[in-house]
């Protein structure tokens, strides 16, 4: 049809279709790798305003939306921490081990679509400081960990944040602004942040699972078995937050000797 509304072009390398303000492609790949007349689709291309409206949603930004479902989905979590029966809560370890995994997940899919942005980088800080808070508080509300740790974690979180804007104002993302190689290795190498988040989420799916073996009957086997795993998993908190503290420092040092360094520049405004 010659409408506007639907294309068809033949040709021996595939085949183009157009229709609704949109293009799908499909390329014959004869005799490739993948098998003699395979088809691969290539991905919608929009042609109008209203035909972007998906790719904006669920294209462009995937990784966004990804890092935003955390926030309802620790929610859903916590109420089956505080008011699931022993089973419930048994079951919330596995999807708090998910849930902490989608952190890795967002950022995966950012790299492999190319979309890392100072946007998707604050929410992804934004997500994790949630997650952290939440849990440390929830935690030292049970009693399972002092109160100390969430204490530590949020005056730690206070600080860095704050400091951190800093370089966000000037479209700086977070850990792109640290200068000295310590401060980069400690804030932003894959061996400091990997073995911070393996420490963070064994801490938390160990306390949760202890949580969950607590409920069940005295003097079963698994209730009897909560105490060992809480005490173990307590000093795995307490590791967490040595970490924690140890990625801070860079963040907050530097923050101060900009902020004091910006302050005798003259015209200064305190």
């Amino acid at each position: 049809m010659t409408n506007g509304r639907i294309q068809v072009k033949d040709g021996a390398s595939g085949s183009r279709i157009q229709g609704g303000g949109a293009i799908l492609e499909i390329s014959r790949a004869g005799g490739s790798e993948n098998g003699a007349g395979d088809l691969a689709l290539a991905p919608f291309v929009p042609l109008s305003p209203s035909a972007r409206i998906p790719e904006r949603l669920f294209g462009g930004r995937m990784a966004n939306w990804i890092t935003l479902s955390r926030f309802p989905l620790l929610v859903g979590y916590m109420i089956m921490l505080y008011y699931g029966s022993p089973p419930v809560r048994l079951i919330g370890v596995p999807v708090l081990f998910i849930l902490l995994m989608l952190d890795t997940v967002d950022g995966a899919v950012a790299r492999a679509r190319g979309q890392t942005s100072l946007l998707g980088s604050v929410l992804d800080i934004a997500a994790d400081r949630a997650y952290e808070l939440v849990l440390w508080v929830a935690l030292a509300d049970l009693g399972v960990i002092p109160v100390a740790i969430p204490i530590t974690v949020i005056l730690r979180t206070t600080l860095t944040d704050a400091l951190r804007s800093l370089g966000v104002a000037k479209g700086l993302k977070p850990f792109e602004q640290h200068r000295s190689t310590l401060g980069r290795f400690l804030v932003a190498s894959p061996w400091m942040r990997t073995s911070y988040s393996i420490t963070k989420i064994t801490a938390f799916c160990g306390l949760a699972l202890g949580i969950a073996f607590s409920g069940y009957p005295a003097g079963s086997a698994l209730n009897e078995l909560s105490q060992p795993l809480l005490r173990a998993f307590a000093i795995v908190a307490w590791a967490a937050t040595a970490i924690c503290v140890l990625r801070g420092a860079p963040v907050i040092l530097g923050g101060l000797r900009h902020g004091l360094k910006t302050a005798k520049q003259p015209g200064a405004v305190e």
